[in-house]
C-alpha cells in the first residue's frame, strides 16, 4: 500500500465528523460521536442497553460449561484484551469453554472497538475501511454495527464459548439475575419464546439444537441480535472506552507529559510515521485509520492452530478471497496497547501474539528491512529474534514496504516512541 492512500485516509479521519455505523457504509469514522448515534439501528435506550450489555459481558453462564464470559478474554486490567499470562507469553491464542480447544488469533481489544464503521471499500483511496475482527469478517452490514455483529460470534464458536444454539444464549439470559435489566432495555418479547422443558440439557450438549417452531425461532434470532447491540453499547460506554488516558488529560490541559514522551509524540507524528496508520488528530482520536495492512509480521510457531495444522493467517485476503489482500490484518487502535495491571504481567502483541513487548514492536517497525532474515528455525523464542535478524513474514505477499521497515530511529528514539504510546493507556 502506498503512502498517498494512507495520507488521504488520515486526512479524512481528521477532517470529517463521522456519522453512526449504518448500512450506508461511511468511508471514514468520527472521532467523537454520541453513544446514541452509533446505536441508532435500535429503538432501545443506549444507556439501558449498556447496563444489560455489561451483565452479559461478565456472565460465565453464557458458555457451554458455564466457565467463560466475554470478560475472560477481554479483561479490563489489560485494556479489555487477554489476561492469560501463559498464552500471552507463548501462543497468544486463548482456550475456550472446552479448555483443550483454541482459536487461531489473539483476542482483539474490545475497548474502542465499537467506534469502527461498517466495512466498506473506499474506491478513491483503494482501501477497505471498517468492520471488526482482525480479518474484517464482522462487517456490520446486517445490523449496521460491526461491534454488535462481532459480539455475537464467540457464544456459538466451538473454540470459544461453544454454546450449541443461539436459543441457549437467550434461554440462559431469561434465567439470569439480570434478566430484568435486559427487559428494561429491549422489552419483554423474549418472554414469548416458548423454550421446551429440555432446554437446560440441550444447551449442555454440543451440536444440539433447541426445537423451536419457525415463529419462535425468528423471535429468538431477533432477541439474539439485541444481545449484540447490548454488548456494543457496553463497549462504547465510558467503562470500556473512557478516553481518560494521560495523553487525553495532557491534550485537554489537565496533565503533563514528560520530556521523553513529548519527544516520542514528535517522532510518532514525523520520523516514525506511526500517525499515517494510527492517526492521533482530534480530541478523541482513536489511533487507527480502520484499514487493513500486511506489515510482514512473523508467524507465531506456538499458535495452537499452527501447531495443529500449519495454519497461515490470510487475514482480510481470506475473508474476501483476494490474493492481493493476503496477510492484511486490521490496523488496531493503539489505545491501551500496553495496558497491564503491573509491569511484569505478560502481554502479547499483533494478531498472532508473536511480539511480547512494546519495545519489540517498535524495533520491528524500525528495523524489519535493516536486519537480515533469520535462518530457518529461528523464532521469537530464540535470543537472535529482533537482535541479529527477523524471521520471514507469516505471509510474504503484499507486505507494506513504504511506511515501515527502515525508519532510521536510534535506540533512544525507539524508547521515546514506546513511552509516548504508553501514555495512551486508560486509567483503571
Amino acid at each position: 500500500m502506498s503512502s498517498s492512500p494512507r495520507t488521504a485516509v488520515a486526512a479524512l479521519l481528521s477532517a470529517l465528523a463521522v456519522v453512526a455505523c449504518t448500512d450506508a457504509a461511511p468511508t471514514a469514522t468520527s472521532l467523537e460521536i454520541p453513544i446514541e448515534a452509533s446505536l441508532a439501528t435500535s429503538a432501545a435506550d443506549p444507556r439501558l442497553m449498556a447496563l444489560a450489555g455489561q451483565k452479559i459481558f461478565e456472565d460465565t453462564d453464557l458458555s457451554l460449561r458455564r466457565n467463560q464470559s466475554c470478560a475472560t478474554c477481554h479483561d479490563r486490567a489489560f485494556g479489555f484484551s487477554s489476561p492469560n499470562a501463559q498464552e500471552n507469553a507463548h501462543g497468544g491464542v486463548l482456550p475456550g469453554s472446552i479448555p483443550t480447544r483454541f482459536g487461531s488469533r489473539r483476542p482483539p481489544m474490545a475497548a474502542y472497538a465499537a467506534f469502527s464503521p461498517v466495512f466498506a471499500y473506499n474506491a478513491e483511496d483503494d482501501v477497505f475501511i471498517g468492520g471488526n475482527f482482525w480479518n474484517g469478517r464482522a462487517t456490520g452490514a446486517r445490523l449496521g454495527n460491526p461491534a454488535a455483529e462481532q459480539a455475537l460470534e464467540p457464544f456459538l464458536d466451538s473454540t470459544e464459548q461453544a454454546l450449541p444454539d443461539l436459543a441457549c444464549v437467550m434461554w440462559r439470559i431469561t434465567k439470569a439475575k439480570y434478566a430484568p435489566q435486559y427487559y428494561n432495555a429491549f422489552g419483554t418479547a423474549l418472554k414469548k419464546v416458548e423454550f421446551p422443558v429440555s432446554t437446560s440439557a440441550i444447551c449442555q450438549t454440543e451440536g444440539a439444537t433447541v426445537p423451536l417452531g419457525p415463529k419462535q425461532r425468528q423471535l429468538a434470532i431477533a432477541e439474539y441480535d439485541n444481545v449484540g447491540r447490548a454488548l456494543a453499547a457496553f463497549e462504547q460506554s465510558e467503562i470500556v472506552s473512557p478516553f481518560n488516558s494521560r495523553y487525553d488529560a495532557w491534550l485537554n490541559g489537565r496533565g503533563k507529559l514528560n520530556d521523553e514522551e513529548l519527544i516520542g509524540l514528535k517522532l510518532y507524528e514525523g520520523k516514525a510515521q506511526c500517525a499515517l496508520c494510527h492517526p492521533n488528530a482530534g480530541q478523541r482520536a482513536l489511533f487507527t485509520d480502520f484499514t487493513y495492512d500486511n506489515i510482514g509480521t512473523p508467524g507465531n510457531v506456538e499458535n495452537p492452530a499452527f501447531i495443529r495444522s500449519g495454519f497461515i493467517d490470510q487475514g482480510l485476503g481470506g475473508t474476501l478471497t483476494r490474493d492481493d489482500l493476503r496477510g492484511a490484518h486490521k490496523v488496531p487502535s493503539l489505545r491501551n496497547t500496553d495496558k497491564r495491571p503491573h509491569p511484569l504481567a505478560p502481554k502479547a502483541f499483533m494478531h498472532n501474539g508473536v511480539f511480547k513487548t512494546l519495545e519489540q514492536v517498535v524495533h520491528f517497525y524500525n528495523t524489519r528491512d535493516v536486519l537480515p532474515v533469520c535462518p530457518a528455525g529461528v523464532d521469537f523464542r530464540d535470543p537472535r529474534f529482533g537482535l541479529t535478524c527477523w524471521p520471514a513474514p507469516e505471509v510474504a505477499e503484499n507486505v507494506n514496504v513504504d511506511e515501515l521497515g527502515n525508519l532510521g530511529l536510534t535506540p533512544k528514539e525507539e524508547k521515546a516512541v514506546a513511552a509516548y504510546i504508553r501514555t495512551l493507556n486508560d486509567k483503571q
